[in-house]
């Protein structure tokens, strides 16, 4: 049977948002963080064990560090590199399943898989004009940082990369249809409580995105737009649920935007003052806040005697620690269906996962 050329479909089956030379002009961070992510190795215990049978990782004089102890300090991390191992094994299984696909197909057609890539892809693809070429080099210039003519090539490139990846994957897609694929690769999943705070949607909806945010986090405005678009195209399909987690070390405004935006659930209105203080995030100040309740019509005194009291403090604390508890170290923070996904995505991240998660529960 005919070889894939493992490096040209790896390229094809690469969305274009991830090929080397997008990843050169992207921008270095989608997410507001506390504090940089501490690399982790997959080392457990030896075969130390307690007297209950627990992993121990290190005894300090005549006390033992048990192994569940060190996970709950570097919750964060792990579940961060849990998904990243989960992403790095989907990324594999992807190219498998197409480098399988291509070879059946090759075979059917008495050809090799060189020749079917240049038949269903590369012979498709158009030349890219000159005009494209400047176009994209104008847009991005300040971030390529070098002479046109030194980059043009790669620009070229890149552009027809763009144009191969979705002829790609339409191949893919009808071989899938043609030969049958089952996938049995399951996403690591964290359990986050979603009762008990504001949300849009039906309770018994199929996908629950329950998303920890601050208001005061340029990014979590940033991925509004993505996530009204979900509630758009997938209606009652998708519950949103929001919890608090004020990044109080690096935005001191933070805190009291989120109780003023659970002062204002306590009136029927945690949207409303959601909606207005990220459409405002220079002015999250207390006096701000209470402007902006009196203008979406909440009743002033009340919202006052909440804000000033610290009535919701104890609740946002509790979204810290539950938050922290699930992996979260930085916002926006999304759980879908207790898939962890990190940071302002686009729409296309979230409607793939929700898409599989409604496959997964036979509500497509």
């Amino acid at each position: 049977m005919p070889s894939v050329n493992r490096q040209k479909t790896a390229l094809w089956n690469s969305l274009p948002g991830v090929l080397a030379f997008a990843l050169a002009l992207s921008f270095s961070g989608l997410s507001c963080a506390q504090s940089p992510d501490i690399a982790t190795n997959s080392g457990d215990a030896g075969q130390a064990e307690s007297a209950e049978g627990a992993a121990v990782l290190a005894r300090v004089g005549d006390s033992e560090i048990l192994q569940s102890e060190v996970e709950a300090l570097v919750t964060a991390q792990l579940v961060q590199a849990r998904n990243q191992r989960y992403q790095a094994l989907e990324q594999g299984l992807s190219q498998a399943v197409s480098d399988r696909l291509l070879e059946l197909e090759a075979a059917a057609r008495g050809i090799t898989t060189e020749e079917l890539l240049a038949a269903e892809v590369e012979g498709k693809i158009g030349e890219v004009p000159q005009e494209q070429i400047d176009a994209f080099y104008e847009e991005r210039q300040a971030q390529i940082r070098a002479p046109k003519e030194q980059v043009e090539e790669q620009i070229r490139q890149y552009l027809r990369q763009q144009q191969g990846g979705p002829l790609f994957r339409t191949l893919v897609a009808d071989l899938e249809a043609k030969y049958g694929v089952e996938r049995y690769l399951e996403p690591p999943r964290v359990a986050v409580s979603a009762d008990g705070h504001p949300a849009k949607g039906p309770a018994g909806a199929p996908v629950t995105i329950v998303e920890f945010s601050d208001f005061e986090c340029p990014f979590c405005s940033r991925v509004l737009p993505s996530l009204r678009q979900v509630m758009e195209n997938y209606g009652d399909s998708v519950r949103v649920v929001f919890r608090q987690f004020p990044l109080n070390n690096i935005h001191p405004r933070a805190q009291k935007a989120a109780e003023a935006s659970l002062c204002a659930h306590d009136q029927g209105k945690f949207w409303e003052m959601h909606d207005a203080m990220f459409d405002e995030q220079k002015n999250l100040g207390v006096d701000q806040l209470k402007e902006k309740a009196g203008r979406i019509g909440l009743d002033a005194e009340s919202f006052a005697s909440c804000l000033d009291g610290d009535k919701f403090a104890p609740q946002v604390a509790a979204d810290l620690e539950e938050g922290s508890a699930a992996g979260v170290s930085g916002t926006p923070a999304m759980f879908i269906n207790g898939r962890f996904v990190n940071g302002a995505v686009p729409y296309e991240t979230l409607a793939e996962i929700i898409d599989r998660e409604l496959e997964r529960a036979g509500a497509s």
